[in-house]
């Protein structure tokens, strides 16, 4: 029986869906501990911060390398999409009617807490709505395969993660935690607000009183913890965070619309042809915005409180989406203050996962450990 050939683009769809069909992902692969950067940082584990060796060895003989992670931290969606679209991911209606259920079954500590810091309540609930969907969403990696495969499998920025790795296992043993349970994002951070574990150990807070940090299911903590993080970064309490704005002549105006910095004021940018609300004086510091819009470009003026969000995620669109995340949730909350109490409030969500305690883990007796 004569048959005919199949049609070229056909045949070369054809053998596509069998070569995809037949590939599969790296495996995993376990930390080798004898490569010389990892012999490194567990000696220096010791030596610094009197570790005993063999959990350390352990502790990186245990971690696997991911690629799945290399490829996520090579494709950030900050990076990747235009703002109409990074913006859309989070600016639902089921976000924003979520935050707000979110806030009211957490008004008393939220408000109290963001009261006594001088953040408001709608930016530290803009802030956890974006990272982990009010704690639903908080990571399924275990956080030492991230930093470990980020340490020593990830050139581009090895270093800070080979730091991050040792600030984990420094929270390990100072909160006894079992590092082979604590999970997180593909990047290491961890919690309710994902911080990463340098960020825990410096910026988490005790929000209710007990003498003890959770990010993961005590609410209070997460919300001293981004609140705390945030002024410590210079939040300026009763000041905006951003006006949209709009230029007096597009084609002549030479500005550079995404730096994450502050070098402009009030008067400058007026003067190079940015028109906006002036809501500072004139020599408050300010940072020109402009990102990719549906219909084109669309620009913003920052205040410091602007940048200082930045500091969360080095990404001005992430800056600029908890900002109206923030602003949505709050108008919701007042629309729904107005019309009375939510018929089923819901309480507060479950995080995906949550650390699981264990005996710290042993000190070398040739050092003391440091503490934080």
């Amino acid at each position: 029986m004569n048959r005919r050939p199949l049609p070229a683009t056909r045949f070369v769809a054809a053998l596509l869906g069998t070569l995809v069909a037949c590939w599969v992902a790296p495996a995993a692969l376990a930390m080798d501990n004898t490569r010389e950067d990892v012999r490194s940082f567990s000696a220096e584990m010791v030596s610094k911060h009197g570790f005993d060796p063999a959990w350390v060895d352990t502790m990186l003989l245990s971690a696997t390398s991911q690629p799945a992670i290399i490829e996520a931290m090579n494709r950030p969606a900050e990076k990747t999409k235009p703002w109409f679209e990074y913006r859309g991911r989070f600016m639902s209606e089921r976000r924003i009617r979520e935050g707000v259920a979110f806030w009211q079954a957490n008004r008393e500590p939220l408000e109290r807490i963001a009261a006594e810091r001088g953040v408001p309540p709608e930016i530290i609930v803009g802030i956890i709505g974006v990272e982990t969907f009010y704690g639903t969403i908080t990571g399924k990696y275990r956080v030492l395969d991230a930093l470990a495969t980020l340490a020593f499998d990830y050139p581009p920025r090895a270093p800070y993660f080979r730091a991050e790795l040792e600030e984990f296992l420094l929270l390990a043993r100072e909160h006894g935690m079992d590092p082979l349970q604590v999970t997180g994002s593909y990047a290491g951070a961890m919690g309710a607000p994902q911080f990463m574990p340098r960020s825990v150990r410096a910026y988490a807070r005790d929000g209710d009183g007990n003498d003890k940090i959770d990010l993961w299911r005590t609410w209070p903590d997460v919300f001293a913890s981004v609140a705390n993080f945030l002024k410590q970064h210079g939040w300026v309490t009763g000041e905006p965070v951003v006006v949209p704005a709009t230029l007096f002549d597009p084609d002549n105006v030479i500005l550079d619309g995404s730096k994450l910095a502050t070098p402009e004021t009030v008067d400058s940018l007026q003067r190079k042809g940015v028109e906006f609300e002036a809501l500072l004086p004139e020599t408050a510091p300010t940072m020109f915005v402009a990102v990719r819009g549906a219909l084109g470009p669309t620009y913003f003026v920052g205040y410091k409180n602007l940048w200082v969000i930045t500091r969360y995620n080095r990404s001005v669109l992430y800056a600029l989406t908890v900002n109206e995340l923030a602003e949505a949730v709050h108008s919701a909350l007042a629309q729904a203050d107005a019309a009375g109490p939510m018929a089923t409030p819901i309480t507060a969500p479950s995080p995906s996962s949550s650390p699981a305690p264990s005996p710290a883990p042993p000190v070398s007796a040739t050092a003391s450990p440091t503490t934080p």
